[in-house]
């Protein structure tokens, strides 16, 4: 059996897709490593989802397992070398994916007249968080533009903050959760 840890981390470095060595804080790393804290989100909401019960639900759970799947390409992606490519690539068809899936759970919600804070529920609540750590990704897949090969990497990861924030409020609609506005005098 292999053991998970190999120490060859320990002097700062790590592997890129190819086997590049680079150090921890290289902008990559940074950018792959958001990306699978976002996802490590997405799973957290999903896992407070086994004790709900609503009519949709399998369907959202398998949506948000698909969307899992392909940040943990869009990672693969970004922790590829320039020059080279990967064998699962990223396209228009995930962006369509995301923004289908958008339009659908839009139709439930109630049109947003003013900004809503991250709240209702903790499965939302979560959302919320992913969705932020998303656009985190998505700034520093900005800051690798020129090194990225795949020009649907950023896009896929601008798209997916609107998912997540449009999964939020679904949730919160299909259990009943609260949005909360901002309040007018501070």
């Amino acid at each position: 059996m292999a053991r998970i840890y190999t120490r060859s981390g320990d002097k700062g470095l790590t592997s890129l897709v190819y086997g590049e060595r680079v150090p921890k804080n290289d902008l990559r790393v940074e950018a792959y490593g958001t990306c699978d804290e976002a996802n490590s989100f997405i799973g957290l909401a999903v896992s407070f989802l086994e004790q709900e019960e609503w009519d949709g639900k399998e369907e959202f759970l398998e949506t948000m397992h698909r969307v899992q799947t392909i940040m943990f390409h869009v990672g693969a992606e970004l922790s590829t070398p320039k020059g080279k490519e990967v064998a699962w690539k990223l396209k228009q068809e995930h962006i369509d994916e995301l923004e289908k899936q958008i339009d659908e759970w839009d139709q439930h919600l109630e049109p947003l007249k003013n900004f809503i804070l991250p709240s209702g529920n903790r499965i939302s609540s979560t959302l919320h968080v992913a969705r932020t750590v998303a656009r985190r990704a998505e700034r520093t897949a900005v800051a690798l533009e020129d090194e990225l090969e795949n020009p649907f990497v950023r896009q896929y990861l601008n798209r997916l903050s609107d998912f997540l924030f449009v999964a939020a409020r679904y949730i919160n609609t299909c259990l009943g959760g609260e949005e909360k506005s901002l309040v007018a005098d501070i």
